[in-house]
């Protein structure tokens, strides 16, 4: 009977002195969401996404972290029934203590690593992450993390139902070479037209691509009297004008600040490589991050500001897309190569799809009008998203201001003609009208009672 009480009091006093587990708290700040989505901007950079499926790209994760938000946080209404084909993210297992921040930066990293080609590199970031998370607290990180995981399985399988995949093997954009108004292949590198069934993606608000279908371009015409020559006269000579006074024109630096083509092909004799640079979507985000920065935006406010802006222009860009192919319109440069000078170069290099409307302008009307949403009229800022590609910074008065010089930046880059921007951007504005009358994000009533 001694040797089993003394074996019993041994017991007890190994498992007392055994080191308890570690229950720090773990805290999950907008910076946090920051490093994530500035990864996954860097990594479309490397792997070369073309601005519509980088929009993809950015929305999906972006959903995936709101919706766990939504869950722990009464002051957000889930998008579930709000967003085309979105059905409520699995309960979390009531036996288990979650962090929900934490978890929705798992859910948000794993949709990215899921959507891009360079998984190593968001990998190296989230394994970072998870080691200082699950050295404060082991037991809450591993079943933060698996409901993360789940619920990014749960978007995934929503993702997968949007035509993505199916627009993979469909055929290529077919040139109609006889027909001078429609698009041909540009400079130097003569690509095909990129994503020319975007508008079969699923949308996320709007009823469908053609919703906010615009009115038509003016009709082709090589008649100096017409309207249609007019504006391709009116590109012709900006550009002149504007390169006459070099780089220190601020018509240059508006349109090389919103360049934003993620594939600049440039010729040094018989060698062609490319400079790498975001795309009009990462430029808003990053508008996105610096308007959260200086309001001291909370997580769940920046990733509310983060998914409506996301989910605007991924809209903005199936509508946009739906357009360029319908119309099917020749650059400015093809003709005026053709017609007026055939030496003559845009400012910025041409983008490989038809011409109207302008992608930017259709992109950051509708961006403009969701920040706008989320952080007011009249909200000043710096913009220092392209100070990495050696650009300064530009500041704005309001995010429309910002919208309106991104639209008239494409013709004085000579991309585009005069009616492509302007009922470009009041196409994203309409859309993203509609995106924000639609999507009942805030709870109203909790935010009256604080």
């Amino acid at each position: 009977m001694n040797k089993i009480f003394i074996a019993i009091l041994l017991l007890v006093f190994a498992i007392s002195c055994k080191t308890p587990q570690k229950q720090e708290p773990i805290v999950i700040g907008p910076e946090d969401l920051n490093a994530s989505i500035d990864e996954v901007t860097e990594i479309m950079i490397h792997d070369i996404f073309s601005p519509p499926v980088a929009s993809r790209i950015f929305a999906y994760p972006n959903v995936a972290a709101y919706e766990i938000v939504a869950m722990s946080d009464d002051s957000y209404n889930s998008l579930a029934g709000q967003l085309n084909g979105l059905t409520s993210i699995p309960e979390p297992d009531t036996t288990q203590t979650i962090n929900y921040d934490l978890a929705a930066m798992v859910a948000h990293m794993e949709l990215s690593k899921r959507l891009i080609f360079s998984e190593d590199r968001m990998e190296t970031l989230r394994d970072s992450l998870y080691s200082v998370w699950e050295g404060k607290n082991p037991v809450l990180f591993t079943s933060s993390k698996e409901y993360g995981l789940q619920v990014a399985d749960h978007i995934g399988e929503w993702m997968k139902t949007d035509n993505y995949a199916q627009t993979r093997t469909m055929p290529k954009f077919t040139v109609d070479a006889d027909d001078e108004t429609r698009w041909q292949p540009t400079p130097p590198a003569y690509m095909d037209g990129i994503e020319p069934h975007w508008n079969k993606i699923r949308t996320f608000v709007i009823d469908s691509a053609a919703q906010f279908k615009p009115i038509p371009p003016p009709a082709f015409s090589l008649e100096e009297d017409s309207d249609f020559y007019k504006e391709l006269k009116e590109v012709y000579d900006i550009s002149n004008k504007i390169t006459e006074e070099g780089d220190s024109s601020e018509e240059i630096q508006i349109a090389q600040f919103w360049d934003c083509n993620p594939y600049v092909s440039v010729t040094r004799g018989h060698l062609m490589f490319a400079t790498k640079k975001i795309t009009p979507g990462a430029h808003w985000m990053g508008i996105a991050k610096i308007a959260a920065r200086k309001t001291n935006s909370d997580f769940h406010r920046a990733l509310y500001a983060y998914t409506k802006a996301s989910i605007a222009m991924a809209d903005a860009f199936i509508s946009c897309w739906d357009e360029k192919y319908r119309s099917n319109l020749i650059r400015p440069e093809t003709l005026i190569n053709q017609h007026i000078d055939d030496s003559w170069k845009p400012v910025l290099q041409t983008p490989p799809f038809p011409e109207y409307t302008s992608g930017h302008s259709v992109v950051s009307g509708a961006a403009s009008v969701a920040l706008t949403d989320v952080f007011g009229d009249n909200f000043a800022f710096d913009d220092d998203t392209e100070t990495p590609y050696g650009l300064p910074i530009r500041s704005f008065n309001s995010f429309e201001q910002a919208a309106n010089e991104a639209a008239v930046s494409r013709m004085y880059g000579g991309i585009h003609y005069r009616a492509a921007v302007e009922v470009g951007v009041k196409q994203g504005r309409d859309l993203g009208k509609f995106v924000v009358d639609n999507l009942n994000m805030i709870n109203q009533s909790k935010v009256a009672q604080n």
